[in-house]
């Protein structure tokens, strides 16, 4: 059997152009249905938005698993494998729940009740965590009640942490893809470096997940034309944790037999090796401490751990100056560091350099971080090919930031005061970069906003 590399890209393809395709039906028929929300406090768009786009997500998820399944190299996993069975029933399960709440916003107590029930039915189907590699103990056999329980609480986890996370247009969906990315990196060495079957389905399941987020991602990046919704984000974090659970706990340690010696110095040694698998939370590190966060936060002031706020950390970003754009490009930044830097740390352990890498790279971060006001320009000749406000000449040679020019020029006194009578400062709305351009029903009529502002004089 070669390497199946074209078979996963071309699975990850076709997810991504179903996803992409059925998108802009699925927003019409949002619209026609009424699933669009208002503005509720904590929301940091200004425009009702439809969301369901999960539901093209979840047809993104069928036709991979479909192309897969009469792919010659991706075959096998369907036929010696329940998982992918066991992945799309609980998948298919949590992503009707999550349509009646973003069409209906049913109670939080029932969504996680459906998040438990979509768990234990992959459970059922065989998609479980068997045994554990404990550092100083060996491999640990569970019984079945603590992998269910174990499963359960992991699925459950890696949904509320995706969940949690999507507050930003195209800042779940980019994240996941990020940690899939290099999750697909790592089960993939699993396969076909170490010839473990067991790593078969994670591989396949973080391929179509990629092409999920990638599909989806056009849609929804600033100034998203829809969202994902419920149905979307508790979806891709469902896919998240069964890849995550398929690996973790159905790799058998000593199928590596990379280390001589005693299985207990073996799963010892092996520790850099496991730590993309020891559940997700090394992918996904940025979600999981949000959601930690959020829990402890609402808890100190009385609340419930799922009454809705503006405390996130994408929230947080915003309310230092980042732009949109700019907090989820640094979310992005530090989901990349925290994935890749686990998966290359797991590869070459003795390296020093990984260490340094990634430690130069905290260090770029933590730059940007403190520097919201910077507003990165591209290069001349990179200029056709980034969006214009990152554009600092024109083609004449001129600036051709209309903002930069708008805040050379003095400003008038305003009417009606004194000039030596300090003005009224202007108002800011926080966690906002700008109008959404994109509404649920097309673009914005400037004749129609004036017509409003004459009248509300």
């Amino acid at each position: 059997m070669g390497q199946p590399v074209r078979d996963y890209l071309l699975t990850l393809c076709v997810t991504a152009a179903v996803t992409y395709l059925l998108t802009g039906p699925v927003r019409k028929f949002a619209i026609a249905v009424g699933a669009m929300p208002a503005i509720r406090a904590r929301d940091v768009h200004r425009e009702p938005t439809p969301r369901l786009g999960g539901i093209a997500m979840f047809g993104g998820l069928c036709a991979g698993l479909i192309v897969a399944a009469h792919l010659y190299n991706l075959d096998s996993v369907f036929q010696l494998s329940s998982e992918p069975r066991a992945l799309l029933s609980g998948a298919a399960l949590i992503w009707l729940i999550g349509v009646l709440d973003d069409k209906f916003e049913i109670d939080a107590l029932i969504k996680l009740g459906g998040q438990m029930i979509a768990a234990a039915v992959m459970v059922i189907q065989g998609l479980t965590i068997l045994w554990l590699p404990i550092p100083g103990i060996g491999t640990v056999a569970l019984t079945q009640w603590q992998g269910t329980l174990l499963t359960v609480a992991l699925v459950v986890i890696t949904i509320n942490a995706v969940n949690f996370v999507d507050g930003l247009d195209g800042l779940a969906a980019g994240m996941v893809c990020i940690a899939s990315a290099a999750f697909f990196l790592y089960t993939y060495r699993l396969w076909y470096g170490h010839m473990i079957e067991a790593a078969a389905p994670a591989t396949l399941f973080t391929a179509i997940l990629m092409g999920m987020c990638l599909g989806f991602l056009p849609h929804n990046m600033h100034p998203a034309r829809i969202f994902m919704g419920d149905s979307g984000s508790m979806l891709i974090g469902l896919v998240l944790a069964a890849g995550a659970i398929s690996v973790t706990g159905q790799v058998d340690p000593d199928a590596m037999k990379l280390f001589a010696g005693s299985e207990r110095e073996a799963t010892h040694a092996m520790l850099p090796v496991f730590i993309p698998l020891l559940l997700p939370l090394t992918i996904i590190a940025i979600p999981a401490a949000d959601l930690v966060l959020a829990i402890v936060r609402r808890t100190w002031k009385g609340q419930s751990p799922f009454a809705a706020d503006r405390g996130h950390l994408h929230h947080r970003l915003l309310e230092i100056g980042h732009s949109h754009s700019r907090a989820v490009l640094i979310m992005y930044f530090w989901s990349a560091l925290i994935a890749f830097g686990a998966v290359g740390y797991s590869v070459h352990s003795a390296s020093l350099w990984i260490v340094l890498v990634v430690m130069g790279l905290s260090a770029v971060g933590l730059v940007l971080l403190l520097m919201p006001r910077f507003t990165p320009r591209a290069p001349r000749w990179a200029e056709r090919f980034v969006p214009p406000r990152y554009r600092r000449w024109d083609q004449r040679g001129k600036r051709s930031s209309a903002t930069y020019e708008a805040q050379q020029e003095p400003q008038e006194p305003q009417m009606g005061r004194d000039e030596g009578e300090p003005r009224e400062p202007a108002r800011v709305v926080v966690g906002v970069s700008g109008v959404n351009g994109a509404t649920a029903i097309g673009p914005r009529s400037r004749s129609s906003e004036s017509r409003k502002a004459d009248s509300a004089r």
